[in-house]
């Protein structure tokens, strides 16, 4: 009965330490979705059931090392023990049966974060090398940032143009693919007003750790003053080319103050003389951006590489391209 209670102690100990490690609330961020509150729900049981299973293991090992060691001298064998049957079946169906319950758990709870509301803001989201870009269409409205309303439910139409990539905030826990061909559905629904970070969890290239994006929470007053605010349109086709090359992430690869990054800086490239891979020099001016543009992969420039996706002007008019121009030649 002593050592019972003693390695009933231990087991005790440990799991409480164990807990109190990996409680939900020291591992992971706040919650920042209606989504989250379940899942954190289900985090928190495996938790417990880890934390349980840590402190039966490890207390019992503990327990046996301290008080059942060979005493100095002792040189006699140990019993020879061939197997217990009701042990053997007890750890067989315990573990069965936590593995069933926590998939029953879970699908409840998997058909809590899916629960659809059917006035939910519409946002087609697009992954590319190496940015994402949002479209508002309710609003004909298209931006580089994510901006959502508070407590009103998303659904995030998730698609990509090149290679797969993942939408993850991690304040929101849910997460989902964005693949090439195919549109995936996320829904999140705010609860905490505030800013995050997006990120891309899935590795898709060179540019994968940078592939960030702004996602601001905002009351839905704010909201519509913002929509209102990007829906202006200007007469500056240098300050509409500013707005493009950062909504169709041009700026993932080039600068525009002459900083290094995997492409050639915007800043005075317009007009210059450049040498291409094939050792040959060509003017920059508009015909050659537009082919630039539209054919990446023709003209490289001499000490880059051909990483700029094949299909990356897809989305771009030709109004849209010569505003680009317009921004880059005013880099001077």
């Amino acid at each position: 009965m002593r050592h019972i209670v003693g390695a009933i102690i231990f087991i005790m100990l440990l799991s409480v330490f164990a807990w109190g490690v990996l409680n939900v609330d020291r591992l992971l961020p706040a919650q920042a979705s209606a989504q989250a509150l379940p899942i954190d729900q289900l985090f928190n049981l495996q938790f417990k059931v880890v934390a349980i299973l840590f402190g039966l293991i490890m207390g019992l090992i503990l327990y046996g090392v301290v008080f059942f060691r060979r005493k100095p001298g002792d040189v006699t064998d140990g019993p020879h023990i061939t197997g217990n049957t009701p042990l053997e079946i007890t750890w067989t169906v315990i573990p069965f049966a936590l593995v069933i319950g926590l998939s029953l758990i879970g699908s409840h709870l998997l058909g809590d974060t899916l629960r659809i509301d059917p006035q939910a803001l519409v946002i087609n989201v697009t992954g590319q090398q190496w940015f994402w870009r949002f479209e508002y269409p309710e609003y004909g409205l298209t931006t580089d940032e994510l901006y959502l309303p508070l407590n009103k439910q998303v659904l995030l139409k998730l698609s990509s143009t090149d290679v797969i990539h993942s939408f993850w905030v991690p304040e929101f826990r849910v997460k989902a693919d964005a693949v090439p061909g195919i549109v995936n559905e996320l829904r999140v629904t705010p609860t905490k007003l505030g800013e995050y970070s997006l990120i891309c969890s899935e590795i898709c290239g060179r540019g994968h750790a940078f592939m960030k994006s702004v996602v601001k929470v905002v009351s839905e007053q704010d909201f519509q003053a913002w929509i209102a605010e990007r829906q202006v349109v200007t007469d500056d086709p240098v300050a509409r080319g500013q707005k493009w090359v950062k909504q169709f992430g041009c700026l993932s690869c080039h600068s525009y103050d002459g900083s290094e990054n995997i492409g050639p800086t915007f800043k005075g490239l317009y007009g210059k003389q450049q040498k291409l891979e094939d050792g040959t020099t060509i003017q920059v001016d508009d015909t050659y951006l537009i082919e630039s543009i539209r054919y990446p992969g023709e003209d490289i420039v001499s000490g880059f590489s051909d990483i700029m996706p094949p299909d990356i002007a897809a989305g771009l008019t030709d109004e849209q391209i010569q505003d680009i121009i317009a921004y880059m030649a005013s880099l001077k």
